[in-house]
């Protein structure tokens, strides 16, 4: 028993009537009549009773209805998720994280690519750059996100969004009484630097610009992650150069002040990363989600 034995046994079933079934399937009598004998003898059942008003279902006639029925559900609900899969629509993406994005623009991306795909299961993976690297060529995560990456020949990056330098102050410090700050003032105190890891990072970010500036900072304390870094400002420790999202973190006692007149190279990139080969639609789905969010942070750093 085939498919199409059991779509033109549906047919004669429903239509209760061979002349109208095989006008239905588009086929002539003489063969739609051999298909339902060849059914029948293969079951080595009766599935109809010929009468003069048409075709009449036996008793196991109905339980084959039922059963065919339920089949060719299957079947359709089983080509639609085998085209949605083909379309990016359906399936798992493993995405790899870690930075201050997490606590703005990674969730809000995610959010925006599971309202588009919400049969996509996506799967979160806290790793740090180099561990995103090795996922990635191991094949064990599709993307991951990061910023200021080094170019690698068998990995791919889109720009994610660009964001601006922001300073962290302790709400008591000197600083919080400016409505801005001037970037040569980080000489005058100590700095806390994140993260700590593989090199380049935002730490180099931070330091290149002081560079620039012509001085070297006091660097109070270098840690691995944001929230740790702004912590320390609200203990004191110091003050920290921190990219917009972390304007997220609401930790008692900071504040955050915008630089006056900052150059040009005071912004930070978030991108994401994956594998040149992939060809897989979820990925291109994805990045199409990357795109048109990217397009929208411009808009709304432009207008702001």
């Amino acid at each position: 028993m085939d498919l199409r034995h059991l779509k033109y046994f549906i047919a004669v079933a429903e239509e209760q009537n061979i002349g109208r079934a095989a006008a239905r399937l588009n086929i002539s009598q003489p063969p739609l009549t051999r298909q339902i004998q060849q059914l029948e003898e293969e079951l080595g059942v009766r599935l109809f009773n010929r009468t003069p008003r048409g075709m009449e279902l036996t008793q196991t006639g109905e339980v084959l209805l039922h059963e065919a029925r339920n089949i060719r559900s299957l079947v359709e609900q089983a080509t639609e998720r085998t085209q949605r899969a083909g379309q990016g629509k359906l399936g798992r993406l493993d995405v790899a994280i870690f930075g201050s994005a997490i606590l703005d623009s990674i969730p809000k991306l995610l959010l925006a690519f599971r309202r588009k795909y919400p049969e996509v299961n996506i799967v979160l993976h806290t790793m740090t750059k180099s561990e995103q690297i090795e996922a990635l060529r191991q094949r064990r995560i599709t993307v991951g996100f990061n910023r200021m990456l080094a170019p690698l020949p068998d990995l791919s990056t889109t720009l994610v969004a660009t964001e601006k330098l922001l300073l962290a102050i302790n709400e008591g410090h000197e600083l919080a009484a400016q409505d801005t700050v001037p970037l040569n003032v980080l000489a005058k105190f100590p700095l806390v630097l994140f993260p700590t890891g593989q090199r380049p990072n935002f730490v180099d970010k931070v330091l290149g610009l002081c560079r620039d500036m012509g001085f070297v900072p006091e660097i109070s304390q270098e840690v691995g992650d944001a929230v740790t870094g702004v912590a320390l400002v609200a203990s004191g420790f110091g003050i920290s150069l921190v990219p917009e999202s972390v304007t997220s973190l609401k930790i008692p006692g900071v504040i955050y002040r915008p630089l006056r007149n900052p150059p040009a190279q005071a912004a930070v990139d978030l991108s994401c990363l994956y594998r040149s080969d992939d060809e897989s639609p979820i990925l291109s789905a994805f990045l199409e989600t990357v795109r048109e969010f990217r397009e929208e942070h411009a808009k709304r750093a432009s207008a702001g």
